[in-house]
């Protein structure tokens, strides 16, 4: 009984201190609730070409949803369609999304097809408790189809089946197991907004992908192992809300645009929403619930235009998809507590109250020891050893990963459904990006492994309008929050930046400054004067740096402690100094 005792507490100990060694998890228990109501509207305008025989509009009509966190209440639902469509049809596809279908035949004018409602969504975040076993054991006919392997959801593949049989080996709770499968995911992938393929195995091999990719991954891993996934589309609003957490705020957005997620099914929860993101057990109010299916290959219907030409036509319609939402109530109250457990990368969590083993990320090996030189002896005269002659060599990093020069309003990929027809679908191409010129100040860390003079250092910007100047300041980190000034840029009049629209390195000089930096963190802080529009590019997660890294602060803050989700896109340009 002794022996048995001490291995029990030697394997306790051992697991605690694993824990304890996990100072980089960013797995973070919310608690509170959110409640709003949001007058949404999503309206898309089409401008017939010469030659078009026929043009048909999908819509797939938003409906109320409840589940154990987030809830959608849909009322006062309007379409409109301008000018009216020769035919207008409504159905249920075989996942139970109701489509409305309008017809126009050889239009030549304009065409506006748009929806409005108000949404009263809400997330309640108290503790969950489920006791779903793992394997599943009963499933009716209507979850068993969720189970179905894809070609962006094969969840057949032998990989994808030893994967999930390796992140779920010796699991007994359906919990334990998606938490450990969706925290691979989090930390198993980097979001791309153009990845080369929305499929579930080119996430897997090669770590790369946006929502769709996510969701794809994610259900099927699941799926292969027997628990129930099905991929939900809608559309995230771009309100961003806080949590608060010890010292601060952490804020917490999603852009504004097309969105792809899922629901997973619990025998005691029901359908419950996952943002394979970020998110697990629930999704913000700020998603709008529009269409469910078994992948992004067969949730295509809202949104979906096509037409049919006669034969020989060349070119396409323009098209434009425009967005609104307005929050006349709007109420957030949530806090945040960081845990010693979970993947590297953000992942968010109601508290569960389940039988589960912590999802523990590998630890990041320390660097190895160096020898330490022995002092000489007394009476052995020092030699001084020549340092080397400095030599420059070029270096740019930075987040350097972005859609240049896109324009977001206008982009849609024409493909061919027949002959003579062409068909829009839906995106997932989001703008990211934070307005970054008004009552607050912005920074971003960047980390230097070697000394470095630096020259110049750019930022993905777009210009609305708006007049005045930009700067950049370089910041010492002090105790991992930006600190005091170590350089100024040159300034840039807003009148010299680029009108296009979409996102371009904006450059600042500091050729001047004669800036050369050390090892170590350094803080990038944009500064303005006047009254500039100006946004800044963002990538989700923190694909290049620290957890911690990009922290606004307001008028009102003494101190930069409220810190950022995301990671802005940023280059720095110098030279090498060794």
């Amino acid at each position: 009984m002794f022996r048995l005792r001490f291995y029990f507490m030697a394997i306790l100990f051992a697991a605690l201190a694993l824990i304890e060694s996990q100072t980089q998890a960013e797995n973070y228990v919310l608690s509170g609730s959110q409640n709003a109501r949001i007058k949404y509207s999503l309206a898309q305008r089409i401008v017939p070409m010469s030659g078009m025989k026929s043009l048909i509009i999908s819509t797939v009509v938003p409906a109320t949803f409840k589940s154990s966190t987030y809830n959608q209440e849909v009322s006062e639902l309007r379409f409109d369609f301008q000018p009216q469509p020769s035919n207008q049809e409504e159905k249920f596809d075989t996942r139970g999304n109701k489509v409305i279908t309008a017809t126009w035949s050889y239009p030549t004018t304009p065409i506006t097809a748009s929806v409005a409602l108000i949404a009263v969504n809400w997330l309640q975040l108290t503790p969950l408790s489920t006791s779903a076993p793992f394997p599943l054991s009963t499933l009716s006919s209507v979850e068993r189809v969720y189970l179905q392997a894809t070609k962006q959801v094969p969840a057949n593949d032998p990989r994808i089946l030893a994967k999930a049989k390796e992140l779920t080996n010796g699991v007994t709770t359906e919990f334990d197991a998606v938490q450990r499968v969706l925290s691979w995911v989090i930390d198993h992938m980097t979001y791309v907004l153009v990845p080369e393929s929305y499929e579930a195995m080119y996430s897997f091999d090669s770590g790369k992908g946006n929502c769709q990719n996510y969701s794809h991954l994610a259900a099927a891993l699941l799926r292969s192992v027997g628990i129930p996934v099905r991929i939900v589309n809608g559309v995230t609003l771009k309100r961003s809300y806080d949590a608060r957490v010890e010292g601060g705020n952490l804020t917490l957005g999603m852009a504004q645009g097309r969105h792809s997620w899922i629901d997973v099914y619990f025998s005691d929860l029901g359908w419950v929403p996952f943002d394979p993101q970020q998110s697990q057990l629930f999704t913000s109010n700020r998603y709008i619930r529009i269409e469910v299916g078994l992948d992004n290959e067969e949730t295509t219907q809202d949104g979906l235009i096509r037409w049919t030409v006669t034969r020989g036509t060349q070119g396409q319609p323009e098209f434009e998809e425009t967005i609104d939402a307005d929050f006349p109530l709007d109420e957030t109250k949530i806090t945040a507590k960081r845990q010693r457990y979970g993947p590297k990368s953000l992942l968010l969590s109601p508290e569960v109250k389940a039988s589960f083993s912590p999802y523990l990320a590998d630890a990041t090996p320390p660097p190895p020891a160096k020898d330490t030189p022995k002092e000489p002896p007394q009476d052995t005269p020092k030699v001084e050893t020549p340092k080397p002659a400095a030599v420059d060599k070029p270096v740019i990093f930075g987040n350097l990963e972005f859609p240049e020069g896109v324009n977001f309003a206008f982009v849609r990929e024409v493909t061919s459904a027949g002959e003579d027809t062409r068909e829009l679908r839906k995106n997932f191409l989001v703008e990211t990006a934070e307005y970054v010129t008004r009552s607050a100040q912005y920074t971003q860390v960047f980390v230097l492994k070697e000394p470095l003079q630096l020259r110049r250092l750019a930022l993905a910007l777009q210009k609305f309008g708006g007049e005045g100047s930009l700067w950049i300041e370089i910041l010492k980190d002090e105790n991992a929050l930006p600190g005091s000034r170590l350089a100024t840029s040159e300034f840039v009049s807003v009148a010299a930046m680029s009108s296009r629209p979409g996102y371009r390195w904006q450059s600042f000089d500091f050729s001047k400054s004669n800036l050369k930096l050390a090892p170590g963190r350094y803080w990038i802080a944009l500064g303005f004067t006047g009254s500039p529009v100006v946004n800044w590019f963002y990538s989700y997660g923190k694909p290049v740096g620290p957890s911690d890294g990009t922290r606004y602060k307001t008028i009102f803050d003494e101190t930069w402690s409220n810190s950022l989700s995301f990671e802005f896109n940023y280059r720095v340009e110098g030279m090498r100094v060794q």
